[in-house]
C-alpha cells in the first residue's frame, strides 16, 4: 500500500502552521481538509511546490522514515518486487529526498538556461530516469506506463546558442540611449553599471569602453560609430591621391631683432624679385606678396614679427614652411632673436640664418654661428643642419644665394598640393573697410579658390566678389601658396582662421551659425588652463604631460640657473620643458608664446608693466614672480606632488612714478611721486623698479602730501616717499606698493 502522510507531520517538517496548508489545499483542491487528515500523492506535489519556494528545508523526517520503511520491505534489487507494484508516489518520494534543491533567491527557476550535459554529469542517472518518468506522469499518462523508452532520449535537447547582435555606438553614449538602441529596459543597464562600480543615471554618459562591457552582457558586439557632423560632409577634407599632387612653393617668414635689418631685407628681396604695381610702380600693402626666383615662386608672410606669428600658431594654424632668421653680423644674439629661436622650434619650421650687415666694420659672422650652437641650431659647415647665409641687405650682396637656399629648403620638403579641388587656406590678416566692408588677405594651402565661391572663415561665410594680388590687380583664381585679397565676407575673420570653399551655401550658413553657438557656450565654461595652484590635479587626470615654463630674469645668468633647476624636476608622469628664457621685464610677446604654448611665465627679479598684466589675466596666463631661485624650484616641485599649500598672497596696491629726487642731509633721498594707479600707502612694503627690473625691496620710511604725514595717497596725487636705508633713487623709477595677505590652507 501506498505511505499515508499526515498534514500535521509535514507541517512540522516544514515548519508552518497546519492551518496555511490546509488553507493552500482548499483553494487547490477545494476539499476541507483537517490536520489529522492524510495527503494524496497529488495533494503532497502542491504542498512541496509551494512552501518549499518559500522555505529552506534540510530534511524531510517522515520521509526518511517511510524510505527506510520501504528499504526494509523490499529486497535490493528493485527489479524483484515478488509482484508489488511501485506506486508514483514511491518514486516521487524517492525523487525529492534524493535530488530536492530549491533555490529561493527567486521566484521561479528557468531550467532551461542551465547546460544538460552538465546537469547530467552532477546527478546519478536513477534519479534522472525517476524524473523523467514522473514528468510523464503528470502529462497524462499516469497509469499508462510507456513500452520500451530510453529515458536518454527523452532528455531536454541542449539549445543552440543565439548569435550575437551588432550595435553601433559612438565615443560617449547616454545610457538611455544606449539601452533604446540595445531593446532593453534602462533600469536594467544602470543595474549592470551598478555591479561593475559605474554609478550613472539614465541621462549620464557612459564611454565606449564601458558601453561595449555592458553590451556583451546583452549578448551584443559592438562597433565604434562614425559620427559625420555638418563640417564633415560641408568641407569634404579628404586626402588626396599621389598622383593628383603638384609641387607647390615654399611660404616663408622674416623674423628677428629689431633694428638688424628685416625691413631692408624684405625690401631687397622685393625690389630685386617682385613685379611693380600698376598705380605708378608702387605695390600695394596685403601682408603677403610672391619672389620669383629662378623661374620659381617663393611666398612671403610680411607679418609684423613673431607676434602675429606665433597669434596665428595660437590659433592652431600652420601658415609657414621655413622661417628666415634675421641676425646682424656686428650685433649677434640679442634677446628678440632668441625669442625668434624659440617661436619657430614651437612651431617646427625649418629655419635658415641670414647673417646680415656683413659689409659693416666689426662685423663677425663666425661669432654668430658660435652662438647659434648655444641655442641648438649648429650650422652647416660645423656638421650641423642649419643653413647660414651672410649677406648684405644694404648693398644686396648674397640675396641671391640666400632665395636660392629657401628652394634648396623647399625641395628637400617636398612640399606638394592639389590644384584641383576646392579651395583651403589660413587668412593672414583682415580689416574692414568703410567703403568696401570686410577685407581678408587669405594664403591658398591646397586647392583653387575662384571668384564667386562661396567661403566659410571662423565665424564668417560669403561669396567671393573679387580678389587682388599683391600688386592690386583683380584675379580670377589663386592656386596653392598664392596669398590674395578677398571681399564679399560677412564679417571680419580673425587673423589665423582656417577656410574653406564649399557648394551648399545654406548649409555653410548653418555651420557658422553652430560655430557662433559653441563659442558662446564656451564662454560660459570655464577655461581649463595651466596654473601651480591646479598642477596636481591636472598631472593626476593625465592632462599635462609636458609643462612649459617661459623664464624672464634680470641676468642672463640667473635665466641658464632656473633653466637647468626647473628640468631636472622631471619625472615619469610629467616633463617640465622650458620653452623661453630671456633677460628683461615679462612682455607682451612673452604672454602670446604662453598663451599659445601653454606654458606658466616664471619671472626673477622682473616686474610687468600694468599693461602686460591686464594681458595675461585676458589671455588666463599665469606669471609667478620671485626674487629666490629655490623659492621656485620648491614651489613647482610641491606643486608637481600635490602639496603647494601658499600662506600668503601678495596684493599690489598701487604704483607711483618718481618725478623728482630731493637729497636731505640726515634722512637721504626723498622723491617726490605721482600715483599712477591705485594707492600708496603707510603701512605697506615697497619695491623699487627701473626698466622693468627690480633694484630694491623694502619698507617706506616717510609717506608725506606737502609737509603733513599721510596714511595713504590716491590715484592722481603728488606725494614724498622715503624708502628705509635706500637712497639709489632716480627719475622715472617706480615705486610698487604692496601687502602680504594671508591665505587659509
Amino acid at each position: 500500500m501506498a505511505a499515508k502522510i499526515k498534514i500535521n507531520t509535514v507541517s512540522k517538517d516544514l515548519d508552518i502552521k497546519s492551518k496555511d496548508i490546509i488553507a493552500l489545499l482548499e483553494k487547490f483542491e477545494g476539499k476541507a481538509k483537517s490536520s489529522m487528515s492524510s495527503l494524496e500523492g497529488n495533494e503532497l506535489d502542491i504542498v512541496f511546490e509551494h512552501f518549499t519556494q518559500l522555505h529552506s528545508v534540510e530534511s524531510f523526517s517522515f520521509l526518511e522514515e517511510k524510505a527506510a520503511q520501504r528499504t526494509n520491505e523490499q529486497p535490493e534489487n528493485m527489479a524483484e518486487t515478488d509482484g508489488k507494484e511501485i506506486t508514483d508516489e514511491d518514486i516521487s518520494i524517492k525523487v525529492e529526498r534524493a535530488a530536492r534543491y530549491v533555490d529561493t533567491r527567486t521566484d521561479s527557476v528557468d531550467l532551461e538556461k542551465f547546460d544538460t550535459e552538465k546537469i547530467e554529469e552532477l546527478v546519478s542517472e536513477d534519479i534522472l530516469e525517476a524524473t523523467n518518468k514522473k514528468q510523464k506522469i503528470k502529462k497524462g499518462s499516469r497509469n499508462k506506463p510507456e513500452k520500451n523508452v530510453d529515458s536518454h532520449d527523452k532528455r531536454p535537447e541542449k539549445k543552440e546558442k543565439k548569435e550575437p547582435s551588432v550595435i553601433q555606438i559612438p565615443d560617449e553614449i547616454s545610457v538611455g540611449e544606449f539601452a533604446t538602441r540595445m531593446g532593453v529596459a534602462p533600469a536594467d543597464v544602470v543595474k549592470k553599471l551598478m555591479l561593475i562600480g559605474v554609478m550613472a543615471s539614465i541621462s549620464q554618459n557612459i564611454d565606449f569602453d564601458i558601453a561595449e562591457l555592458i553590451a556583451t552582457e546583452f549578448n551584443f558586439v559592438v562597433e565604434k560609430e562614425i559620427i559625420v557632423t555638418e563640417e564633415d560632409i560641408l568641407f569634404n577634407d579628404v586626402e588626396d591621391k599621389e598622383e593628383d599632387l603638384i609641387e607647390r612653393a615654399p611660404v616663408v617668414v622674416v623674423m628677428g631683432h629689431v633694428d638688424h635689418g628685416k625691413t631692408s631685407l624684405l625690401d631687397a628681396i622685393r625690389s630685386a624679385h617682385v613685379a611693380s604695381g600698376e598705380a605708378g610702380g608702387i605695390t600695394q600693402h596685403i601682408g603677403a606678396y610672391r619672389a620669383r626666383v629662378n623661374d620659381r615662386d617663393i611666398t612671403f608672410l610680411d607679418t609684423p614679427g613673431h607676434e602675429a606669428f606665433t597669434a596665428m600658431r595660437a590659433r592652431g594654424a600652420q601658415a609657414t614652411d621655413i622661417a628666415i632668421l634675421v641676425v646682424a653680423a656686428d650685433d649677434g644674439i640679442m634677446p628678440q632673436t632668441v625669442e625668434a629661436i624659440n617661436h619657430a622650434k614651437a612651431a617646427n619650421v625649418n629655419v635658415i640664418v641670414a647673417i646680415n650687415k656683413i659689409d659693416k666694420d666689426g662685423a663677425n659672422p663666425d661669432r654668430v654661428m658660435q652662438e647659434l650652437t648655444e641655442y641648438g641650431l649648429v650650422p652647416e659647415v660645423w656638421g650641423g643642419d642649419i643653413v647660414c647665409v651672410p649677406v648684405s641687405a644694404k648693398m644686396n650682396q648674397n640675396i641671391d644665394q640666400l632665395l636660392e637656399m629657401v628652394l634648396l629648403t623647399a625641395d628637400l620638403k617636398e612640399l606638394k598640393a592639389n590644384p584641383n579641388r576646392m579651395a583651403k587656406g589660413i587668412v593672414i590678416e583682415s580689416r574692414l573697410d568703410k567703403g568696401r566692408g570686410p577685407i581678408a588677405t587669405i594664403l591658398v594651402q591646397n586647392g583653387t579658390l575662384k571668384s564667386g565661391d562661396i567661403v566659410v572663415a571662423g565665424t564668417s561665410v560669403g561669396r567671393v566678389r573679387a580678389m587682388m594680388d599683391e600688386t592690386g590687380r583683380k584675379v580670377k583664381t589663386a592656386g596653392p601658396s598664392i596669398p590674395v585679397e578677398i571681399l564679399g565676407l560677412s564679417e571680419v575673420p580673425e587673423g589665423g582662421d582656417i577656410f574653406h570653399a564649399v557648394e551648399d551655401e545654406r548649409r555653410a550658413r548653418a555651420v557658422v551659425e553652430a560655430r557662433k553657438q559653441k563659442i558662446k557656450d564656451e564662454r560660459v565654461k570655464t577655461t581649463q588652463i595651466v596654473s601651480l595652484d591646479a598642477l596636481f590635479e591636472q598631472i593626476k587626470d593625465g592632462e599635462i604631460k609636458d609643462l612649459n615654463i617661459i623664464v624672464k630674469a634680470d641676468v642672463q645668468g640667473s635665466v641658464e640657473a632656473v633653466r637647468q633647476s626647473l628640468e631636472k624636476l622631471s619625472n615619469e608622469e610629467v616633463r617640465v620643458k622650458v620653452i623661453h628664457g630671456g633677460v628683461g621685464t615679462v612682455n607682451e610677446s612673452d604672454i602670446m608664446l604662453a598663451s599659445a604654448s601653454n606654458a606658466i611665465i616664471v619671472g626673477f627679479n622682473v616686474r610687468p608693466d600694468a599693461a602686460t598684466m591686464e594681458s595675461a589675466q585676458r589671455k588666463d596666463v599665469e606669471i609667478r614672480l620671485y626674487r629666490v631661485i629655490y623659492h621656485a624650484i620648491e614651489e613647482i616641485e610641491a606643486a608637481m606632488k600635490g602639496m603647494l599649500e601658499p600662506q600668503f598672497k601678495e596684493v599690489v596696491l598701487g604704483h607711483a612714478e618718481v618725478r623728482q629726487t630731493f637729497k636731505v642731509s640726515g634722512v637721504g633721498t626723498i622723491a617726490g611721486a605721482y600715483v599712477l594707479d591705485g594707492k600708496i600707502t603707510r603701512n605697506s612694503e615697497v619695491r623699487v623698479v627701473r626698466d622693468g627690473i627690480v633694484i630694491h625691496e623694502g619698507v617706506l620710511s616717510s609717506l608725506k602730501r606737502f609737509k603733513d604725514d599721510a596714511k595713504e595717497v590716491a590715484t592722481g596725487y603728488e606725494c614724498g616717499v622715503g624708502v628705509e636705508r635706500f637712497n639709489d633713487i632716480k627719475d622715472g623709477d617706480v615705486f610698487e606698493s604692496f601687502v602680504m595677505e594671508e591665505v587659509a590652507r
